[in-house]
């Protein structure tokens, strides 16, 4: 989600209009739940999002393709009879989003229903028998690659094939195991009982995963599908959240919640447990609650609780949570047998771990800081709330205090976040002048720039990516870039989201979009589109960094080009800006690197490793234990070579900064925690190599603002 400032106003007068023309026709007597969150979605696409497609027959055909996929997404569950029967509602959707009854939800619904008892009927009888693992089979496991079972045999056949894998991977592992004991010890286990013990954790995996969708996803659930069907097909991201997860969205981008201060996890046997503690909050002040209690059920107040039974431990984290001040009660099973009710008030919690934070590596006589920022997080909330920009800016601080002759920035896996820090955030690397350019859906261009000419950081500077950096992230590096100001290092392209969204609330009683949560939802709404300062936008194509380094996914399809519904690359204007760094020197850096990493066995390992990951993505496995076991050994192998490697490489020697370990040392928890940090930087291979590429920038003096 970015900055509501971003939003232009012609947006702002366009949604005006269409609000008040919106209130104004709505019913007298007004439609079910369902209904009004169907069209005014649908309303909302049509008159407001960037690019819209036509909600017409077409557009309706690939909604009916895209819900029962959804739906069914390993096509295990519906026959293709059921499609065929479906198929006079394959034109009709779109009548149902301009306001026709709907139809096509229910219609699925009772064949879904169905589908999924029998499944669950028929499925523990194929686990009862042992399997034959010495025959040449194979199992398709790509949907793409499958068609819904004509019959109700063929349907078995495909569960019986899934279900062979699924005990084949647990057996070869336990085989594996077995083959590390050394011999007569009194843990072996012969292959008829470790088979048996597969084929029990299997069970046990797919009976929970039919008691949640049993017993705890609802049909709002699958409404709420359906509709996020039609928003991504616009844009992938155009997204309808219920109220509830909205909040669970917001506390992620604010970095704080309010709950009782205890983390859950799932047993293997799907059970709720206490995971952790937290000392001085309400779990830990009731002394009631300790680490592996059974949480059995969860209750707002005096509200009848909610089971927990095929409840993952992420969505009983929602109902934990909630407003601050509130009761909350938990029905808590102990490690005796004895069951109690556990009252609560809930507390703020800040997720510490999202913020920013930074360190010292030492490298060749020089200090060189490093700044880990996982988000470009903003709590919009409160005026004093966390900022990213305002905590970068006090990282850097320190760093300078620790006299550090280069900088590098972190962005690894930074989903993006809020617009107007990220603008900050470049600031402090160049003296003024524009950071990123947007469009609205008119054409309409603005640049958002700096306009401090005060300088933070004037130093060499390395902004570290990969394929899982996005939106304000591409915009950072984009902008770096584009100045000259720094070098960019990593995989062969950022993420590729280019557009901007915008959360507008929608409300059941009267159709008005006025607050970002609305009474029945939220849609968040791709209004604009990013463009670098060098004209060319970020959408799909991502940022290409100066050094790309061996990523062992990179041959993984995630990134938004591998989406058919992302919107296209193009390119406006360019803006007027001035180049600040060398390209020649920067070319001398760029040839160390690569000849650094051509040498470097890690790296070779990685590329050799990411050839096997690409395999395995094209999800075909053979079911014969042998070639199975086989495989899996090379893979192994593969993978041992990247850890051999970097156990022959010297650790970085990386350092808290003082201050840090002063006021972390206060909490043991918090202290242990940034201790790993450290050791996990000292291990990084690509933190190693950007490290060496900022030793030689430094040397060089290459990428350096000349100061006025």
């Amino acid at each position: 989600m970015f900055s509501r400032r971003s939003l232009p106003l012609v947006v702002v007068f366009v949604l005006a209009g269409f609000l008040i023309a919106f209130g104004s026709t709505r019913l007298i007597n007004p439609p079910d739940k369902y209904q009004v969150i169907f069209t005014q979605v649908a309303e909302m696409l049509e008159v407001a999002h960037y690019s819209p497609k036509k909600i017409d027959d077409e557009f309706s055909k690939n909604i009916f393709k895209k819900y029962l996929e959804a739906l069914d997404p390993s096509k295990d569950l519906f026959l293709a009879t059921d499609i065929r029967d479906l198929k006079k509602f394959e034109t009709t959707i779109d009548n149902e989003l301009h306001g026709a009854p709907i139809q096509f939800f229910y219609a699925v619904e009772q064949i879904y229903l169905k589908r999924i008892n029998e499944v669950n009927g028929f499925y523990p009888s194929l686990l009862q028998t042992p399997f034959v693992f010495n025959q040449d089979e194979t199992v398709v496991l790509d949907p793409e690659k499958l068609d819904f079972p004509k019959t109700d045999a063929l349907r078995k056949e495909t569960w019986k094939k899934r279900l062979k894998f699924m005990v084949l991977e647990r057996y070869s592992d336990l085989l594996d195991a077995r083959d590390q004991l050394k011999k007569g010890d009194t843990s072996y286990k012969s292959d008829a009982v470790l088979e048996k013990e597969a084929h029990e954790k299997v069970r046990l995996l797919i009976s929970r995963n039919f008691d949640r969708m049993i017993s705890k996803t609802k049909e709002n659930e699958r409404f709420d599908l359906l509709v996020n069907t039609v928003t991504e097909f616009m844009d992938p991201h155009t997204t309808f959240f219920p109220p509830l997860e909205k909040r669970s969205f917001d506390e992620q981008m604010s970095g704080r919640f309010f709950g009782i201060g205890a983390s859950l996890r799932n047993d293997e046997s799907g059970a709720i447990k206490i995971a952790t503690v937290v000392a001085g909050l309400p779990a830990w002040k009731s002394q009631q609650i300790a680490v592996g209690d059974q949480v059995l059920k969860v209750a707002q107040g005096a509200d009848t609780p909610v089971d927990l039974a095929g409840y993952e431990s992420a969505d009983a984290v929602k109902l934990i949570r909630g407003k601050k001040g509130t009761e909350v009660r938990l029905t808590i099973k102990k490690a005796d047998g004895t069951i109690k009710v556990v009252s609560m008030i809930r507390e703020e919690v800040e997720l510490d771990e999202t913020y920013a934070k930074s360190a010292v590596i030492q490298e060749g006589g020089k200090k060189i800081g490093y700044i880990f920022l996982p988000e470009f997080y903003a709590d919009w909330e409160r005026p004093n709330g966390a900022r990213c920009s305002q905590d970068v800016a006090k990282e850097i601080l320190k760093l300078k205090e620790q006299q550090v002759d280069g900088l590098i920035m972190d962005l690894r896996n930074n989903g993006g976040g809020s617009l107007y820090d990220v603008v900050q955030m470049v600031g402090f690397f160049i003296p003024e002048g524009p950071i990123v350019q947007v469009k609205d859906r008119e054409g309409n261009p603005s640049i958002l720039r700096d306009r401090d000419r005060s300088v933070l950081y004037d130093g060499p500077l390395a902004v570290m990516v990969n394929e899982f950096s996005a939106s304000a992230s591409e915009i950072f590096a984009a902008a770096i870039q584009d100045y000259g100001r720094g070098m960019v290092i990593g995989s062969s392209s950022t993420y590729g989201k280019g557009t901007v969204q915008r959360n507008i609330g929608l409300d059941q009683s009267n159709g008005i979009f006025s607050k970002d949560i609305g009474e029945i939802g939220t849609l968040k709404l791709t209004l604009q589109k990013f463009y670098r300062i060098n004209g060319g936008s970020t959408q799909l194509k991502g940022v290409t960094p100066h050094i790309i380094l061996p990523d062992q996914y990179e041959n993984l399809k995630y990134r938004e080009k591998d989406n058919p519904d992302a919107l296209p690359w193009d390119e406006i204007q360019k803006a007027f800006y001035p180049i600040v760094g060398s390209v020649n020197e920067a070319n001398i850096v760029r040839q160390k690197s690569l000849e650094r990493v051509a040498a470097n066995p890690i790296f070779n390992a990685i590329k050799e490793s990411s050839a096997w990951t690409e395999k395995m993505n094209q999800r075909i496995y053979s079911l014969n234990l042998v070639k199975y076991r086989d495989e899996q050994k090379k893979i192994r192998e593969s993978y041992k070579k990247i850890d051999d490697a970097a156990k022959a490489i010297n650790k970085l020697q990386v350092n808290l900064i003082p201050s840090d370990s002063t006021r972390l040392s206060a909490d043991q928890d918090k202290f242990e925690r940034r201790k790993q940090w450290i050791s996990n930087i000292s291990k990084d291979v690509y933190i190693n190599e950007t490290t060496q590429v900022v030793s030689d920038m430094i040397g060089q003096g290459v990428l350096v603002r000349k100061s006025a």
